[in-house]
C-alpha cells in the first residue's frame, strides 16, 4: 500500500523569491534620521529601501516632476500679478491716492485674476 503525503496550502502571503531577513543597524542622530526619512519619501522609498539602493548602486533615481506648460504659464502670470500688486500696495499703504493710471492698472490685475480663475477651473478642476 502506498502513502501519499497531501501538502495542504496554508493560505496567506505567499512567500516572497528574495528574503530580506537580515538585519543592518545604522546609527545616527535625529537629525540624520529625519534627513534619511525625507529623502526616502522624496525618492518614494521607504528609508530601508533607500538605504539599500544607496549602498548598492551608488544612486537614487528620482522620479522627474513635470508641469504641464499651461500651469508654468498661469504661474508666471500670477508672479507677475503678485508683483504688481505688492508695488500698488505699498503705495496704499504709504497713504498716497491713486491717480487715475493706478485705480484703472488695479482694474486690469483684477481682471487677470478673474480670467486666470476660470482658465484654472477649466483646465484642472
Amino acid at each position: 500500500m502506498e502513502t501519499t503525503v497531501k501538502h495542504r496550502n496554508k493560505g496567506g502571503r505567499p512567500s516572497k523569491e528574495i528574503k530580506r531577513n537580515k538585519t543592518v543597524t545604522v546609527h545616527c542622530s535625529a537629525f540624520e534620521q529625519r534627513l534619511l526619512k525625507t529623502k526616502g519619501k522624496e525618492a518614494g522609498m521607504t528609508v530601508s529601501e533607500y538605504l539599500r539602493e544607496i549602498g548598492l548602486s551608488g544612486k537614487i533615481d528620482r522620479p522627474k516632476r513635470e508641469f504641464p506648460k499651461e500651469a508654468l504659464t498661469m504661474n508666471g502670470t500670477l508672479n507677475h500679478i503678485a508683483a504688481n500688486l505688492n508695488q500698488l500696495a505699498k503705495k496704499r499703504n504709504s497713504g498716497e491716492e491713486f491717480d487715475a493710471y493706478l485705480s484703472v492698472k488695479e482694474l486690469e490685475l483684477c481682471d487677470q485674476l478673474k480670467e486666470l480663475t476660470i482658465t484654472i477651473k477649466t483646465h484642472f478642476v
